[in-house]
């Protein structure tokens, strides 16, 4: 497991229940199975990322099979992109590990791949960690990969930010990024009734210095959701502080919500 020290960025290696460094830098894994990797000084809050109100939500809704297309559409990127020889795959921003999962049980054609998982949010990856023990967890932040210099073979990025110079630094010469984004209609429905007009969102593709954009699709479909669904989905949007007590009132009493599911899937290769 090519993990790295954050605090002096030596290599990271486990003994028993510990991970330590060359400087005696220590992490203790969780009972879970999952390591946190977030020293408290790169820390913007006490408890950064999701909630666990807002974890439970996005595991109701993702649980429901709605985004199984979406995720679907990722695998076979993988499965037609990632290196034959691919040792690791990490699931960037991965909350409870919906993905992950299915990541790691997907991917037949590279039995040698370990998947993990990483997010800001402790309470996301406990339960991720405590649910699907097949994948590798740890807390850590986008912005500081605890991971090796070009030791990742791929890297999934489902709406997670990343500076360029940390995915140059981390994945291999011929690696590859899959990212999903919103197109132009996602959540379209939700976004009306919060606001006047709703904008569509921008479709342009992102450039990430030192990776070529090698594949893009769009995919495209209708949800049909029952209250308890809509409810979490909203509260899985950067919108859901905006939205009203009626609004939240609606959601919840609907038997059937129609909503758009809108993605924009695109493949980075990672070049010489």
């Amino acid at each position: 497991m090519p993990y790295q020290c954050p605090l002096c960025h030596q290599p990271l290696t486990q003994q028993d229940k510990t991970w330590k460094c060359a400087s005696n830098h220590q992490f203790d894994q969780a009972k879970e199975g999952y390591v946190n990797l977030m020293p408290a000084h790169h820390k913007g809050s006490k408890n950064p990322g999701d909630n666990k109100e807002m974890m439970q939500a996005r595991r109701l809704f993702l649980d429901a099979g709605h985004y199984d297309p979406m995720r679907q559409m990722v695998i076979d990127k993988l499965e037609k992109y990632l290196p034959e020889e691919a040792e690791q795959l990490l699931d960037i921003g991965c909350g409870e590990g919906y993905y992950t999962s299915g990541f790691a049980a997907a991917l037949p054609a590279h039995p040698a791949l370990e998947v993990h998982g990483l997010d800001i949010s402790k309470v996301a990856i406990r339960y991720a960690a405590k649910r699907y023990p097949t994948s590798h967890f740890c807390v850590a932040s986008s912005h500081r990969l605890p991971f090796s210099d070009h030791s990742l073979d791929g890297m999934v990025r489902i709406y997670a930010p990343c500076k360029d110079k940390e995915l140059k630094r981390t994945i291999k010469t011929g690696g590859i990024i899959v990212t999903v984004t919103p197109a132009a209609r996602h959540l379209y429905q939700l976004k009306e009734l919060i606001y006047d007009g709703v904008r569509l969102h921008d479709m342009a593709a992102e450039s990430i210095e030192g990776f070529e954009l090698i594949d893009q699709t769009q995919l495209h479909y209708d949800m049909t959701l029952n209250g308890e669904e809509a409810t979490a989905l909203m509260q899985m949007t950067p919108f859901a502080w905006k939205t009203s007590d009626n609004v939240w009132q609606q959601l919840a009493a609907s038997k059937q919500f129609r909503c758009e599911a809108d993605f924009a899937i695109r493949v980075y290769q990672r070049q010489a």
